[in-house]
């Protein structure tokens, strides 16, 4: 996948069904299904189903089996409730005879209120003054170790762009964060609300678990440490577009038992702030029988 079209083609899925859905998977260099994937298509799955013009401002997941790449997933929307504000749906994916992922969404009827929000980071840098994962690869690819050079390496819809360039030799502990600029690739112009929020749903699953490792750095990486996401919960603010960068800050308040929790907001370049995200995910380290 290189453009937003890409990405768009594998996150609609098909209808083969009453409330039920199929979809596929392309991988973005792990092995097994990424998460973001199975909840953006959820995601998808949920909206179809909405027919009163609510809006997603919600949603609680929790994964249950790695998804196998060579196999459809297929999404069973269950409609829990259409109340006067509030449409609630479950969604189960499963692949053969397995449930791989549950998810429950709520969608609003849009509403006037009240509004606060807090405040982007001050003095954070740029996009423009920062290098991209593509940058990172072309720049110092053979310098890196294989696993990180083939995970950039792939091809991806969206543009990342770390406030901070970490030396992956250089192992030591870092502070409890990671902030990532991002963006799409190719033309985003005309997409509704409710595509761009099932975009937005998949990239948040990328980076979260990084600020998760970084006070263990010294000692713990992605090739040392088995990761995998839990659970994941998002809730979504304010409309936005994909026409410039947006901020995806995150930080992790505590990891123990071999689980790691994070959360992140996510912010339009000019401080508005779309969605906050939080996500417990596995973080085992590999033991070392010899």
């Amino acid at each position: 996948m290189t453009t937003v079209n890409d990405l768009l083609k594998l996150l609609v899925l098909e209808k083969i069904g009453d409330n039920e859905f199929n979809g596929v998977s392309k991988t973005i260099g792990s092995p097994i299904v990424f998460g973001g994937q199975v909840l953006a298509q959820a995601i998808n799955a949920a909206s179809r189903t909405i027919t009163n013009q609510r809006v997603l401002h919600s949603m609680h997941a929790y994964f249950l089996e790695a998804g196998d790449l060579e196999l459809p997933i297929t999404y069973n929307v269950s409609i829990v409730r259409d109340g006067g504000s509030f449409s609630v749906r479950r969604v189960t994916a499963h692949q053969k005879d397995t449930t791989i992922f549950i998810l429950s969404a709520s969608f609003h009827k849009k509403e006037a209120g009240y509004n606060h929000q807090i405040e982007l980071k001050p003095n954070i840098k740029q996009p423009e003054e920062l290098l991209s994962w593509t940058d990172m690869y072309e720049k110092y690819g053979e310098n890196l170790p294989k696993g990180i050079q083939s995970f950039l390496s792939i091809k991806r819809p969206i543009e990342f762009k770390p406030t901070t360039f970490v030396n992956p030799l250089d192992q030591k502990d870092l502070p409890p964060n990671y902030d990532v600029w991002f963006k799409l690739k190719g033309d985003v112009k005309g997409l509704d609300l409710a595509t761009k929020q099932q975009i937005l749903t998949y990239i948040s699953d990328y980076n979260i678990l990084t600020a998760t490792l970084n006070p263990h750095a010294s000692k713990a990486h992605w090739g040392n440490t088995i990761t995998a996401s839990l659970d994941h919960s998002m809730w979504f603010f304010r409309e936005f577009d994909f026409s410039d960068w947006m901020l995806y800050t995150m930080e992790s308040p505590s990891a123990s038992s071999a689980r790691g929790f994070a959360r992140g907001n996510i912010f339009t370049r000019d401080g508005k702030l779309i969605a906050t995200v939080a996500q417990e995910g596995l973080i085992r380290p590999i033991k070392n029988d010899k």
